[in-house]
């Protein structure tokens, strides 16, 4: 645990001594995809040379539930050095998840002392999901072509299925084509 508030620290200590430069988001338009625990295309639209809006539609599945959102983020983005910068932002999401059907089984013994098989089997369904999000990341944009690779933590509290905050789960690895 020792590491990794050191780990933080210095990276914060790094992210906020960097001066300001100019022309960080030189192309205006960024599209790709986002690859982690959510998969999904990513629209990066820049608005000066250190602002963007950025568009993500997401895609999460796994053996309980199937999730779609569709995420807004305002980002701002600072030089690191060169083709390399790191950004943080701000937005919302607003989307559906659909829990799966699941049928579980587990033995017990009744009062008679035999052994017995329970199944339950749970109906499958649909909510909205609403959600505040944040995002922290870095960028590196590849010389002499058209495209950025960034990797980024993208925390969200979700309102209305567990009311909790997602820190460690939404990873992602992005891959944009630049223009």
């Amino acid at each position: 645990m020792k590491k990794v508030n050191w780990l933080l620290l210095t990276l914060g200590v790094v992210f906020f001594s960097v001066d300001k430069a100019s022309a960080q988001l030189t192309e205006q338009h960024a599209v790709g995809g986002r690859f982690g625990s959510a998969t999904g295309i990513t629209y990066r639209y820049a608005l000066s040379e250190e602002r963007a809006a950025e568009g993500i539609l997401s895609v999460q599945s796994n053996s309980k539930y199937r999730r779609f959102r569709l995420i807004g983020l305002y980002e701002f983005h600072k030089p690191l050095a060169e083709n390399f910068s790191w950004y943080y932002g701000f937005g919302g999401s607003l989307g559906s998840i659909k829990y799966k059907a699941l049928v579980s089984t587990t033995e017990r013994i009744n009062e008679n002392g035999d052994r017995e098989v329970v199944t339950v089997k749970t109906e499958p369904k649909s909510e909205l999901a609403l959600s505040i999000e944040g995002v922290v990341g870095v960028e590196y944009r590849i010389p002499t072509t058209p495209l950025a690779v960034s990797l980024d933590v993208k925390p969200y509290f979700d309102f209305l299925q567990e009311s909790t905050i997602k820190v460690f789960d939404p990873f992602g690895l992005s891959i944009r084509y630049t223009f």
